[in-house]
């Protein structure tokens, strides 16, 4: 159970206690063994099967036999799992890096937190519905407070139609919040894969480190692109090529194709122990596999992410890649060399990065999504020892933590924060959560987000102000209903999910106290100047923790579809 607490406790009767709510007092005296509270705190007891842990160790695959490729166990052999889990509630761990990247103290969200993982993804046949309903259930029946799923579909679906939204609906039922990714096809608009309103849809947004790897060029030239590089060529200068100087003839390829090193593309006795230019970016799997020991990628694509892969790169832009093309075919015999990575300061974040899902969403455009943002660029966690770095299988390094980048990563920032308030207040609605923390994020920069709303949602995460917002918006099942019956939705179909329809109804402009007796909350409104927007009453007074007040927003004018951005909150003025 950790350290010995400090000051005076009665271990045994703290002990004690633990092991009567589980097996009960008659029987917890015949289980005793030891008390441990000298120099730590933690306890001996003679328990069954059935009183240890409550749960089977499981996985979910309803296909049949497990790839080869994968573990026929709950054990994690990809990765992502284990990312995204440590993030959410990992242990601190010192002096953990990347072979050296990304070095300091890690940990995650809530560590004292406990865990629950359903396995329901594989590397063949990906995430099923029928797995992936199957452990909500289970999840649901044992108990969780927060159910965090990095995973989702790619084209958005009818509510009714996707596994996620169901299963995350009879998770509100009971109480518990669903944290979900908002998918990584951005950043174009009503990218979402995840937006159901009884869900909280987490964006990724940038954190002020980034990864740059320097291209040192025979003539002295030194260009900087980015990926996550943990190899060092040690200023060691390698013949270069252009990948379109160096096409597989025999195996139907040009110049056209192989300059973007396509799989297959490349010609092995060109390319072998040489640092191939492409002009693309791509995994590099073709290139180590046409024997170079490192690829130069360039194109015009976002640069605001780091990638890792399974040869030295880095991935430049089109000016600095001209500028090396240019090289290639004015030397005799270029060389370079791929410097390892190394951190820099970003001075521009946070921002929503370029993968990231925007909205508007897709099914309901009058319901704003993402909710929020939180990093999901560049993070370091945990990672199995068995699973490559890259998703090369040439890749034979084995680490214990990665750094990868996706909605994926951000979404159990997210529920870590979920869990750290949950703590506080175990009695909070999941909207009540949710409310918490859209309500109290961080403004974001318009400049560096130009899809604003349609891209953070609420803003960027702020864990310490969402731990008390004074205000929270609440929701309950029958609010939901009454959107969705709002949305077309007959009473046939809603029946099927939600069940009886008989419940009374609460409007969604109201606001509850959970802050101190005696608040005073004045309205703030930012909006475009074409816009008259009026919020009646515009100051709510508080006698009670747990009173709600009502108050109407009222727009009028003509809206501008390239100025749109309207934010109405309450501040306090007064906490007696």
């Amino acid at each position: 159970m950790g350290d010995r607490p400090k000051g005076d406790f009665s271990a045994f009767s703290l002990h004690t206690g633990m092991l009567q709510e589980v097996i009960g007092s008659d029987a917890a005296s015949d289980a005793w063994v030891y008390s441990y509270q000298r120099s730590f705190n933690g306890f001996a007891a003679r328990l069954t099967e059935e009183e240890t842990w409550k749960e089977w160790c499981l996985y979910y695959h309803a296909d049949g036999k497990v790839p080869p490729q994968d573990i026929e166990s709950p054990r994690d052999s990809q990765g992502h799992g284990t990312h995204t889990a440590s993030t959410a509630a990992g242990n601190e761990v010192t002096k953990a890096s990347l072979f050296g990247l990304g070095l300091g103290t890690v940990r995650g969200g809530v560590p004292s937190s406990r865990i629950a993982v359903y396995k329901i993804c594989w590397s063949t046949t990906g995430c099923s519905d029928v797995d992936l309903l199957a452990a909500f259930d289970d999840a649901i029946a044992d108990g969780v407070n927060i159910i965090s799923v990095s995973i989702g579909g790619s084209i958005p679906v009818d509510y009714f139609q996707d596994p996620i939204a169901i299963g995350a609906f009879h998770a509100m039922k009971k109480g518990i919040l669903t944290s979900n990714s908002a998918g990584n096809s951005g950043p174009g608009p009503s990218t979402l894969s995840n937006f159901a309103p009884w869900t909280l849809i987490v964006a990724a947004s940038t954190i002020d480190r980034k990864f740059v790897t320097k291209i040192q060029l025979g003539n002295g030239e030194v260009y900087e692109g980015v990926s996550v590089n943990t190899s060092d060529l040690k200023d060691k200068m390698y013949p270069m090529i252009y990948a379109g100087d160096a096409p597989n003839i025999t195996g139907g390829f040009d110049g056209s194709q192989s300059r973007f090193c396509t799989t297959g593309s490349l010609d092995k006795a060109l390319v072998t122990g040489k640092i191939v230019l492409c002009d693309f970016l791509t995994s590099g799997n073709p290139a180590l596999s046409a024997g170079a020991v490192g690829t130069v990628m360039q194109d015009g694509g976002f640069k605001d992410v780091a990638f890792a892969f399974p040869l030295p790169a880095s991935y430049l832009g089109l000016d600095d890649g001209s500028d090396v093309s240019l090289y290639l075919n004015t030397t005799r015999n270029p060389v370079a060399s791929i410097l390892k990575s190394t951190d820099a300061k970003d001075g521009l974040a946070p921002f929503v990065v370029s993968f990231s899902s925007r909205g508007p969403n897709p099914i309901t455009s009058d319901i704003l999504k993402p909710d929020i943002t939180a990093p999901g660029v560049d993070i370091l966690a945990s990672w199995p020892p068995i699973s490559a770095l890259t998703e090369s299988e040439n890749d034979t390094r084995s680490v214990s933590v990665n750094i990868i980048s996706g909605t994926s990563m951000s979404c159990p920032h997210a529920t870590g924060v979920a869990a750290y308030i949950k703590s506080f207040h175990p009695t909070w609605s999941p909207a009540a959560l949710k409310s918490a923390l859209m309500t109290t994020a961080n403004t974001m920069n318009v400049a560096t987000n130009t899809d604003a709303e349609f891209a953070y949602g609420a803003g960027h995460i702020n864990p310490l102000k969402a731990v008390n917002p004074g205000l929270v918006y609440d929701a309950n099942e029958a609010d939901y209903v009454k959107f969705l019956c709002g949305s077309g939705y007959n009473t046939k179909s809603l029946r099927i999910v939600t069940g009886d329809l008989n419940k009374p109804f609460i409007e969604l402009s109201t606001v509850t106290n959970v802050g101190s007796p005696g608040s005073t909350y004045k309205a703030r409104v930012f909006g475009p100047s074409n816009l008259k927007i009026k919020v009646v009453p515009s100051t709510l007074s508080f006698k009670t923790p747990g009173q709600k007040r009502s108050f109407v927003v009222t727009l009028t004018g003509t809206m501008d579809s390239n100025n749109s951005s309207i934010s109405q909150s309450f501040y306090p003025v007064t906490k007696n």
